[in-house]
């Protein structure tokens, strides 16, 4: 997993460079609010988790035992770390708790990595994994299906975007939603590809939950607010990649009349971004985002590209 950048902020300023970029994502991790190993976060819900920290996956991994009873449900399962399974373990011992169902928000290996332990501990989870997609002798998740344990039902939601396979699951109880990797607790998400994220995310405002329990980060406790305020910076993106394609086409003189004005990736990072830019922040740092940005308006049909000298360069359709 990986943050828009890195941890959410924009990295648009001409004076970075890429050790001054990885100093950066060092510093915001050292300012995340730290999070318990195993905290009871809500009646129905106990936040467990995965061990993993990182500048890609914050604090870690959350994974989420759902349920009031006995009998309960896991969603994720970290990335395989020692310490996860064994805090897992004697939580569920200490308590007295079985699970009945491991939930998987998407295939990604720090949501995943914890499935071998589990069932290597608990073998009557053998027939219990469920997932979108699933790999075999996993169970398949459809949209809409929900899951009930004691005290608690989610509802299962197809949310691609940052994962083909990406599900989210609203608790009904609590009118909450565990939302994986789609929306976190600090800074923005990687985007696999940006139209049916930004559906997606969409969809979920029409659920209309209050609280969010993120894949990654400390809980949203206005999950509403968070998914608009990641919609409204895709949506400016898109308005900046949009005013380029435009100035351009804006400025073809009489000798180009009848000939395409178009441009690539790295002449739009200096249009939307100003001129400075170090080569390597632009090259792995700012023209992805434009990319991805560009395929997304491409799929809407707003802009196009052509193929010039073995390289794709973007103009805005007539429409723009």
């Amino acid at each position: 997993m990986k943050t828009e950048s890195e941890v959410g902020h924009h990295m648009a300023s001409s004076t970075l460079n890429v050790d001054a970029f990885r100093d950066y994502l060092e510093t915001q991790l050292k300012r995340l609010p730290p999070l318990p190993d195993v905290e009871q976060i809500s009646p129905r819900v106990i936040r467990v988790l995965g061990q993993n920290p990182g500048e890609f996956t914050l604090q870690g991994t959350n994974t989420y035992i759902v349920g009031t009873g006995r009998s309960r449900l896991i969603i994720d399962t970290g990335q395989g770390s020692p310490q996860w399974i064994e805090n897992v373990v004697f939580l569920l011992e200490s308590m007295g708790i079985i699970l009945s169902h491991v939930l998987l928000t998407h295939w990604h290996g720090d949501h995943t990595g914890g499935v071998a332990d589990l069932i290597k501990s608990y073998p009557h989870l053998t027939t219990a994994i469920y997932k979108n997609s699933p790999a075999r002798d996993q169970n398949n998740i459809i949209d809409g299906q929900s899951f009930s344990v004691e005290g608690a039902t989610v509802r299962a939601l197809h949310t691609p975007g940052h994962a083909h396979d990406h599900m989210c699951f609203v608790l009904v109880e609590e009118n909450a939603m565990f939302t994986g990797d789609n929306i976190l607790g600090h800074g923005t998400t990687a985007v696999e590809e940006l139209g049916p994220i930004m559906s997606s995310w969409r969809r979920m405002l029409t659920e209309n939950c209050e609280r969010g329990y993120p894949g990654h980060g400390q809980l949203i406790h206005n999950l509403n607010h968070k998914i608009t305020e990641q919609l409204a910076s895709k949506v400016r993106r898109e308005n900046l990649v949009l005013d380029a394609l435009r100035c351009i086409r804006g400025q073809q003189g009489p000798q180009m009349a009848g000939r395409r004005m178009s441009i690539n990736p790295k002449q739009l990072v200096i249009l939307v971004h100003g001129k400075g830019i170090n080569e390597n922040v632009s090259t792995l740092v700012l023209e992805p985002f434009l990319i991805e940005t560009l395929r997304k308006l491409a799929a809407d049909g707003i802009v196009g590209f052509e193929i010039c000298n073995g390289e794709k360069r973007w103009f805005p359709v007539q429409t723009v």
